[in-house]
């Protein structure tokens, strides 16, 4: 039978990240391509006790159908818990449990997007979210990211030459896949910005929790007296991606909608997940566990830009970043990008190619993305000496 797809997903090409995973899934390969938390970043043995707890006190509401908006005690724990620590979240907002935060990704597209509006992306930005803009047929229009995030001057330009703009997405901590923090001076522009030209704003947060170095920076959200902005939060890298729960603090009308687009999706994210985070929230010290995680991330950001330094010297430039998965690595004008890609993978080391993060077919760079959580640390070190050779043929 020949298959006819719909218009939504025939154009759409799998992500770059994941095929290059599959294909270098091999245990001798070096995973500077994947994005994964570090396997002692799993909270292995709280997970076993509170699944057994849960299992023994409660089994029937972790096996039984849940609401849309999520189980209510986790709700209530996140939301104040966002409200306490960030400041995110007034009277105006509400809360909705999510399947990951690439879901607050889709219901955004599938409550606030027609066929052909247009979404202002940072330039290179995540590639499952420009997938899914993709999907609903958005037209994704980029915006230069510099050393402390998005140009703003360009944005506006963007915003007046776009004056239909539906969103804008930003990821302002430790951007994918170009590592650096917006800045709290471009953040308040980002937002008044938005409020001038009437258009929503999509805070994509799953790394904010991973600083290593340097303060916080407050969340745009803490900014939001208009109803303008869609916070996305995520437990994947602080307690583990496979139980994929996330959230979405945004105005109540805006939830409401998304609560019926969630409807018709997956009706509401496993209750017993949803249970395990609302126990390990409560229960466990969750924040000395995220203390232990930036003190892990930190050596190895630490020993990975020590041999980019080293093994690389002005081979490439990159911005240093102050926590987060990822550095961007920029390459010579003479160097072969796509090329050097390939060489990396025949030598068992992954990484992965800086077109799989940009706008358009036609978008070029000589930048390449290392992450530094996935691999050890002796992978780490094998895996810059074997980059570092590869230098001598350039």
């Amino acid at each position: 039978m020949e298959y006819v797809f719909s218009d939504r997903i025939s154009t759409l090409k799998p992500s770059a990240i994941r095929e290059i995973l599959k294909a270098t899934s091999q245990g001798d390969v070096i995973p500077f391509a994947a994005g994964n938390p570090a396997p002692e970043a799993f909270p292995v043995e709280d997970v076993r006790r509170l699944s057994a707890e849960i299992f023994a006190d409660d089994p029937i509401t972790a096996l039984q159908y849940g609401i849309s908006e999520g189980y209510t005690p986790l709700r209530q724990v996140v939301f104040a818990d966002m409200q306490k620590r960030f400041g995110v979240g007034t009277a105006d907002d509400d809360i909705i449990i999510t399947s990951g935060a690439q879901q607050v990704v889709d219901l955004t597209a599938k409550v606030l997007l027609n066929e052909d509006d247009v979404v202002i992306c940072e330039a290179p930005s995540f590639i499952g979210a420009l997938n899914t803009f993709r999907s609903y047929k958005a037209r994704l229009v980029g915006v230069d990211v510099e050393a402390d995030g998005m140009d703003m001057d360009k944005l506006e330009a963007t915003l007046r030459r776009e004056p239909g703009a539906k969103v804008i997405y930003t990821i302002p901590n430790f951007q994918n896949p170009s590592g650096v923090t917006m800045s709290w001076a471009k953040r308040q522009r980002l937002y008044e910005l938005a409020k001038q030209y009437g258009v929503m704003v999509l805070e994509d947060n799953p790394y904010g929790e991973l600083r290593c170095r340097g303060e916080d920076v407050p969340a745009i959200k803490t900014l939001d007296k208009d109803g303008i902005v869609i916070y996305s939060g995520s437990f994947s890298k602080i307690l583990a991606p496979g139980i994929r729960v996330a959230f979405t603090i945004a105005p109540k009308s805006v939830i409401a909608k998304m609560t019926v687009g969630k409807q018709a999706s997956d009706v509401h994210t496993a209750c017993f997940n949803q249970m395990l985070v609302y126990r390990w929230m409560t229960e466990c010290d969750y924040l000395g566990h995220i203390a232990k995680i930036r003190d892990n991330y930190r050596e190895r950001l630490d020993l990975m830009c020590g041999l980019i330094d080293e093994k690389w010297g002005d081979f490439v430039t990159y911005v240093r970043p102050e926590g987060g998965l990822f550095i961007w690595c920029e390459l010579p004008e003479r160097v072969d990008m796509l090329g050097f890609c390939r060489a990396a993978a025949e030598r068992k080391v992954a990484v992965v190619p800086g077109t799989a993060f940009l706008m358009q077919p036609t978008d070029t760079t000589q930048c390449i993305r290392l992450n530094f959580s996935t691999p050890t640390r002796e992978g780490i070190v094998k895996g810059m000496e074997i980059l570092g050779e590869m230098k001598k043929d350039y």
